[in-house]
């Protein structure tokens, strides 16, 4: 970036400071101690709990079958400050302070690891029954709901819609899931990818309506603009989420079109010794070529190694490591385990390994004969060897490709 004031070789920093406590601000904290960090690193995160990892949310929390997802990491022995519940209000880089409603803090390097927040639903803020799913606080509040088996409206089909809608449908509770584009996963998959995924909530019992746009919420019901109205005990919002940085305004700190934090490739901001990482900041890919805004737990877990070994080797004059992840995800639901690893947007050719309307399937992107992408339901073996072969840039047969009993690592050229 050419505002990038750091420079390798600068002072050793003796203090870092890690703004959020989620899953990349956590790791974060962790890798810098495992780079031999003997210096002060202070974790503050704006909720009161200990540090947590959020997949469970939707699923063992949210059912009752965990009391909490805490992060199995023993700061103290680690030697890492918690300053929890406190909020994090904006950034001085001239300073070299952040402000925080519990006053400023001094850094020498700063990690922004804000992470994202859902998108609200417009007219629905104060509407008693109307929930959210992000926090712990969230999961806790609808856990009732369930064991209470309401009647549920998930306003949204995308990923954390549908986990929410299995669990909802396990809990015995009625589901109705209403999404505003033609099918499911529009903003995720393509249209004939996200197809077969669209049975899967009849086939557990939960109604899905597409084309479906919410006109307004009242307690126990929500209006659609086709005059419908669906009785409600309760409504979850899954509509997308958002980088959490609205506190960077007027700090100088560089933000894309989505509000990210537009990172360099070695997770540097704009602002000197200020790092970003996870949900709340892109970065360049030279891989796929384009700039990847990644709100997923893998790129939460793999980014903070790279920000760790960069602070670590500034003082020692090391090259910077580079960071350019074959991103990775997965989602449990309706009884399914579906797994994406890499980014399909470039791709030229799309090849099918196995019946979509069977149990288990593949879908793989190419560009090329490069494999670039793949969708795995129920088949984790090509989900691993996959993602290798899209790592090394591995020529494919298009042909041997499309034979779901052949290991994809057998079907190279």
């Amino acid at each position: 970036m050419s505002e990038q004031t750091q420079e390798p070789g600068s002072s050793a920093p003796r203090r870092v400071v890690v703004a959020g406590a989620g899953m990349a601000g956590v790791q974060t904290a962790v890798a810098l101690r495992e780079q031999g960090f003997t210096g002060t690193v202070l974790l503050i995160g704006a909720e009161p709990h200990q540090p947590y990892d959020r997949p469970p949310l939707s699923k063992a929390v949210l059912l009752g079958k965990a009391e909490g997802s805490a992060f199995d990491v023993d700061f103290e022995a680690l030697g890492i400050e918690l300053r929890l519940g406190c909020e994090v209000l904006g950034l001085r880089p001239e300073d070299h302070e952040l402000d925080t409603e519990n006053g400023p803090v001094p850094y020498d390097v700063l990690v922004v690891a804000t992470g994202a927040e859902p998108v609200r639903l417009p007219g629905a803020e104060g509407v008693p029954g109307v929930h959210l799913l992000r926090t712990l606080d969230d999961a806790e509040r609808l856990r009732p709901v369930l064991a209470r088996r309401h009647d549920i409206v998930v306003v949204g089909a995308g990923w954390i819609g549908a986990e929410f809608a299995t669990a909802a449908r396990e809990a015995g509770c009625a589901v109705t899931v209403v999404e505003a584009a033609e099918r499911p996963l529009a903003g995720a998959l393509p249209a004939e990818v996200a197809a077969p995924m669209a049975r899967w909530y009849a086939d557990a019992g939960a109604v899905l309506r597409t084309h479906a746009r919410v006109a307004g919420v009242e307690p126990g019901a929500v209006l659609l603009d086709d005059g419908s109205r669906l009785p409600a005990g309760a409504v979850v919002v899954g509509i997308g989420a958002r980088p959490a940085t609205a506190w960077l305004a007027g700090s100088g700190v560089a933000l894309g079109v989505h509000g990210e934090i537009v990172a360099d490739e070695h997770l540097r901001t704009s602002a000197p010794d200020v790092y970003a990482v996870g949900d709340c900041a892109s970065f360049p890919s030279g891989r796929y070529g384009e700039r990847l805004l990644v709100h997923h737990w893998d790129n939460a877990l793999q980014g903070p190694r790279t920000v760790a070994v960069n602070i670590v080797g500034r003082a020692t004059g090391e090259t910077p490591a580079v960071y350019d992840p074959v991103p990775y995800f997965w989602s449990e639901q309706f009884g399914r385990f579906v797994q994406y690893a890499g980014h399909h947007a470039a791709a030229d050719t799309t090849l099918w390994r196995g019946e979509p309307s069977g149990p288990a399937w593949t879908v793989c992107w190419l560009r090329g004969d490069r494999l670039v992408a793949l969708l795995a339901v129920g088949r984790p073996r090509d989900l691993a060897q996959g993602r290798r072969l899209i790592e090394a840039g591995t020529p494919m047969n298009p042909v041997l490709l499309q034979d779901p009993a052949r290991p994809l690592k057998a079907a190279t050229a």
